[in-house]
């Protein structure tokens, strides 16, 4: 049997000091690196949120943008210039077109199955609004205005469809943004299709007035 040494108690001391500075370190420096990650990631969510937003705008700009041309192209003031006047505004109306529909912005939003369905849902019964158009303008204006005053966050002045908001509350944020953008623009479609109505109709009777008042 081999004869053990003795252990100096003051070496061992120092040993046990050097392993553990040496885990302390370690332990230390990981701290550090993770703490830098987090920091990195945490600037990196923020530029994401900005480049949604911002791909957003640009989604939001298309649809005015094709809005306005298409207001345009059907305004009242188009059948009220001469023919080569309205056939060279409509070339440069439809170039214009044309030019912001090669712009495509997609912005992906993540739902669950019950936002989905939700979403689903309220589309539905949007599409079916629109579709009874020409049977029933005032009335599908009407309904679009209850179910526009079913997104606002403030009171609004007509009837709320209690249904619909109860839906539209189920889908995504994103999404409940883009349902009121929708509805905002249907009812400026149909606002504007009145007005050029009244005037085509105001100038017909301004038409059938001359020879009156010639007698």
């Amino acid at each position: 049997m081999e004869p053990q040494l003795p252990s100096c108690p003051m070496a061992q001391a120092r040993i046990n000091a050097k392993a553990n500075e040496g885990r302390f370190c370690r332990s230390s420096s990981m701290a550090d690196r993770s703490s830098r990650l987090l920091e990195s990631l945490d600037q990196l969510e923020l530029r994401v949120e900005a480049l949604r937003d911002a791909a957003s705008a640009v989604e939001q700009e298309k649809e005015i943008l094709l809005e306005m041309i298409h207001s345009i192209q059907n305004s009242q003031e188009m059948r009220q210039i001469s023919d080569g006047e309205r056939e060279e505004l409509s070339l440069t109306a439809n170039r214009l077109m044309g030019r912001t529909l090669t712009v495509e912005v997609s912005v992906e939003t993540i739902r669950n199955p019950q936002q989905q369905e939700s979403l689903r849902h309220a589309t539905m019964i949007i599409d079916e609004v629109v579709n009874k158009f020409l049977d029933d303008l005032e009335n599908a204006k009407s309904h679009l205005m209850s179910l526009y005053g079913a997104c606002s966050s403030e009171v609004p002045p007509g009837p709320i469809d209690q249904k619909f908001q109860s839906i539209v509350i189920g889908c995504a944020l994103e999404d409940q943004k883009k349902i009121k953008r929708r509805l905002e623009t249907l009812l400026r479609n149909i606002e504007n299709s009145d007005t050029a109505i009244k005037l085509l109709e105001h100038s017909k009777g301004a038409g059938s007035l001359k020879p009156a008042s010639l007698k």
